[in-house]
């Protein structure tokens, strides 16, 4: 990737989001990071000097285009790369329909308008969009269901993109981490009603770094699809 790529990064704040900003914004990249409300948009500002800000509520994809439309957006995009999400655990006979929506807007309506809304500036600089999905979208378990499903179909999203704009030289690729020592984990393992050891975990800096190999990769090879597992 070109010297001062621009990025948009969904999940800055924390976990693997957190990882690829810090690699990225060290390394003198432009940052465009998405934040939920302007509170959290101070913050990420503070955290990451000369990054800009970009405020949207992922559970309401449906006003994201209004939402972009008042601010200032780039010219041209290098990598859009969707690490944000949330999950909710419960069996299927127990989950509601606000939470399957939920998820489903977070995880996939949400990257899939985003995806919509930068495709000019992404095609524009012939970019690079990466979705950070789950182990959780390649196979689904008891209690898993709506999360499950809006990783599979992040799945589908990110096939059916990669077909479609190919011969616009962008490219597309899907990791799936393993779990991952993050405040989200955390949140799994109180869902599940085990104790939480991070040290069991993937640390996000290893699944940074599978990211940003897929996003150096010369232009004459593209990582369509990554696994990451623990290695212990």
């Amino acid at each position: 990737m070109a010297d001062m790529a621009t990025h948009v990064i969904t999940g800055a704040g924390s976990g693997i989001g957190a990882a690829v900003t810090r690699r990225l914004h060290a390394r003198g990249d432009e940052l465009v990071l998405h934040a939920r409300d302007a509170g959290r948009a101070k913050e990420l500002a503070a955290a990451y000097p000369g990054a800009r800000t970009l405020v949207g509520d992922l559970a309401e994809p449906e006003r994201l285009s209004w939402a972009f439309s008042h601010q200032s957006l780039p010219d041209r995009l290098d990598a859009l790369l969707h690490i944000a999400g949330v999950v909710d655990l419960g069996p299927v006979g127990e989950l509601t329909p606000k939470s399957w929506r939920h998820q489903l807007d977070v995880n996939l309506v949400a990257p899939a308008e985003l995806t919509r809304h930068f495709l000019p500036q992404l095609r524009t600089a012939r970019g690079h969009v990466v979705f950070v999905n789950s182990g959780a979208g390649l196979a689904a378990h008891a209690d898993w269901a709506a999360y499950a499903a809006s990783k599979h179909g992040l799945k589908a999203l990110a096939d059916s993109l990669r077909h479609e704009e190919h011969g616009n030289g962008v490219r597309v690729t899907s990791v799936y981490p393993g779990r991952t020592a993050s405040p989200m984990q955390a949140k799994v393992h109180q869902q599940e009603g085990k104790e939480y050891d991070p040290e069991r975990w993937i640390d996000p800096e290893s699944v940074a770094t599978a990211i940003l190999m897929a996003l150096d990769l010369p232009r004459d090879a593209e990582v369509n699809d990554l696994t990451v597992r623990p290695g212990r």
